[in-house]
């Protein structure tokens, strides 16, 4: 990445940038700082993965998905530069990215890292502010299986002296202690941000420093305050150079939204879309779900990748669900509708009656299924999540 960027004379950006990493809420904390600074007036550049439909979704533009003609060109710059260094599918998206926005003359970028952080294409450049939201236990081959071990990993995006945010009120000891042993500035939440919460609002302080009457984010969950809070002290870290207001701050919460997020869709039965997909957003999703009341059944479609931990993901909502519909992912990491139901089992839920070759049968089906009082709930994948949405022709 490095060797390349220096080709491209892109090591050291033309514009501030937020880097976000976390095993959730890093995409829920990416859309809030993206709308409140566009809100602010300034061009935004926002780096996000996966994409649900097309892949354009990655990269936006003050706004916009980045065209096909724009990615093609920065892939042919990127070709061009590389020279004989190897590189892969997603270190050639990022590496696009941070072309677009030079070429978009953006003022800010806000950049969801992939995958860990310390090894990720996206710290590659050196970010203004550093993000991690949560922390917990996902891609162990890669990772770690301990949230330590993760915990390092993420940490690894910190810079010395300058603001590193910690959004998980119960972070592992290596958070702190990387933060310490580079020289980064950590800001804690419960100790150097707080959040008080109450039934119509909300307020964020720290220090002195104090943003009050503030709306709940539209993106649904009380864990989304822990990402809003993220959001907003990353801003005042930054806020010598990209002041915002409170109208900015409230009309961005309101309008940072990201589908597949507990996105409801309108009408009846009620229909969740979820891309849960490890057991701390398996959690996160059974305390949304209980808060809501429905009078009928809760009907949940679901198709996982292998490599999950997948008995860890449908704990959590096994008392919740009153039927199953799991649905094979034609991928190489795709799990198929028969391992989803061995996991079912191990997680002490009765074996369904139906199994289904694809997610659209299964969603199918569960419309067929539900009257107007049930609840259906998509969740296991960005790919089981993606496939509905694209059948709706929404985003």
């Amino acid at each position: 990445m490095h060797a390349v960027l220096d080709n491209m004379g892109l090591r050291r950006p033309p514009y501030a940038a937020i880097a976000i990493t976390g095993t959730n809420g890093k995409g829920s904390t990416t859309a809030m700082c993206e709308a409140i600074l566009r809100r602010a007036g300034y061009k935004v550049g926002a780096y996000t993965s996966p994409h649900l439909i097309a892949y354009n979704e990655r990269v936006r533009l003050d706004g916009r998905d980045a065209t096909d003609a724009e990615l093609c060109g920065a892939f042919e710059r990127i070709e061009a530069a590389r020279g004989t260094v190897p590189l892969t599918y997603f270190e050639f998206g990022t590496l696009a990215a941070f072309d677009l926005f030079r070429s978009a003359n953006i003022d800010i970028a806000v950049l969801e890292v992939g995958m860990g952080g310390r090894l990720d294409a996206v710290n590659a450049i050196d970010p203004d502010v550093s993000i991690v939201t949560a922390v917990d236990i996902d891609h162990v081959a890669w990772l770690g299986s301990t949230r330590e071990a993760i915990g390092r990993e993420k940490a690894g995006i910190f810079r010395a002296g300058r603001a590193a945010i910690c959004g998980d009120p119960n972070p592992p000891a290596i958070i702190a202690a990387e933060a310490a042993r580079i020289g980064a500035r950590l800001l804690q939440v419960g100790h150097d941000f707080q959040i008080e919460r109450s039934n119509t609002d909300w307020t964020w302080r720290s220090g002195e420093r104090l943003r009050a009457g503030l709306p709940h984010p539209s993106l649904r969950g009380d864990y989304q305050l822990y990402n809003a809070a993220c959001a907003l002290t990353a801003l005042e870290a930054l806020v010598d150079r990209f002041p915002v207001t409170q109208a900015d701050v409230r009309e961005g919460l309101l309008s940072g939204v990201i589908p597949g997020r507990f996105q409801v869709l309108p009408g009846r039965p009620m229909c969740v879309l979820d891309v849960a997909h490890n057991a701390q957003a398996a959690r996160s999703l059974a305390a949304t779900l209980k808060q809501q009341r429905i009078e009928g059944r809760t009907l949940a479609v679901f198709g996982m990748l292998k490599d999950k931990d997948i008995v860890s993901v449908v704990g959590p909502l096994a008392e919740l669900v009153d039927r199953w519909y799991p649905a094979s992912l034609h991928l190489p990491r795709g799990a198929t509708a028969v391992q989803l139901v061995e996991a079912l089992t191990a997680a002490g839920v009765p074996a369904p009656a139906q199994t289904f070759d694809d997610v659209h049968q299964a969603w199918a089906t569960a419309r067929r299924d539900a009257g107007e009082a049930d609840r259906i709930v998509v969740f296991g994948s960005f790919h089981t999540v993606g496939d509905i949405l694209a059948a709706l022709g929404k985003a």
